[in-house]
């Protein structure tokens, strides 16, 4: 008996998508990288979300980069020799990151047809919008058509969080100063959104429980306002937290949720203490 065909089309994305371990033929995914004092280490591959954790812990000063165009080159060049004749990129949004416009210049290189998408968002927005394309992709789909399904999918997500302090994000200009400073006034506690691939504040609130409760509303309205919703919790560090909220929504909703760290690239920039909630769509 001969060996399954490989899919026609092959679907590229980021280390930042979070994705829970698991084997995807039909997918690949790049590493962005974490960079501490002279070093630069692959996430996912040299450097884990807990090992990001530690670091900040003991403060040292860690930044990030995007993948560079050859990495992406790399990667279309593997989907070519494993037989695909074209691929569908998507990463996450180019407001939060360069890594969109890496894999644009990259797929001038490739060796088959790259169509670029920009997810305007991050995390399991991301990932659900990469896993749903290379499902399609695996059942025979165009170029076009996995594209859209990845576009669809993206667009169907909402991603909300909370950190223990903004000072990251702001460190890292992914969020502005003002914005940043809701943080220390009073003992506000920001709840924020990626919004049109930004991260927005959405609400203001007193305690971390309250901030927690806030989350678990927000995402159970999202889900009763979605056809066929999945669910997934991030987390940095501890997941107790996550797992607690994970089952709070599986009781409100009957729909089990991915608990899965956020990848050390964003919990760089979002920090330890990092409780966030993606909902999407697989119906669009």
């Amino acid at each position: 008996m001969s060996p399954a065909k490989p899919p026609a089309v092959h679907v590229v994305t980021d280390s930042t998508a979070s994705l829970p371990p698991g084997d995807r033929p039909s997918l690949s995914v790049v590493p962005l990288q974490v960079l501490v004092g002279d070093e630069t280490f692959l996430e996912g591959v040299d450097v884990s979300p807990d090992d990001v954790a530690a670091r900040i812990g003991s403060g040292q000063r860690v930044t990030t980069s995007q993948p560079t165009p050859h990495a992406l080159v790399q990667a279309y060049e593997a989907a070519a020799r494993a037989g695909a004749r074209s691929v569908v990129s998507i990463h996450l949004s180019g407001d939060l990151s360069g890594t969109v416009h890496a894999a644009a210049l990259a797929a001038t290189r490739s060796p088959i047809p790259v169509r670029v998408v920009d997810s305007r968002t991050v995390a399991m927005g991301l990932g659900f919008a990469a896993l749903a394309a290379a499902d399609s992709a695996a059942a025979g789909a165009t170029i076009d058509e996995v594209a859209r399904r990845a576009i669809g999918v993206a667009d169907s997500s909402r991603a909300i969080f909370m950190v223990d302090s903004l000072e990251h994000l702001r460190r890292g200009g992914r969020l502005g100063a003002a914005a940043a400073a809701l943080g220390t006034v009073l003992g506000v506690r920001p709840l924020l959104a990626v919004r049109d691939g930004r991260i927005e504040v959405i609400q203001k609130v007193r305690t971390r429980a309250a901030a927690v409760e806030r989350l678990v509303h927000v995402a159970v309205e999202s889900v009763e306002r979605r056809t066929e919703p999945e669910l997934a919790v991030h987390f940095l560090g501890d997941d107790a937290a996550a797992t607690e909220v994970a089952e709070r929504l599986l009781d409100a909703t009957g729909v089990r949720a991915a608990v899965t760290p956020v990848s050390a690239v964003v919990g760089v920039h979002a920090g330890p203490g990092v409780l966030a909630i993606v909902v999407a769509d697989r119906a669009t």
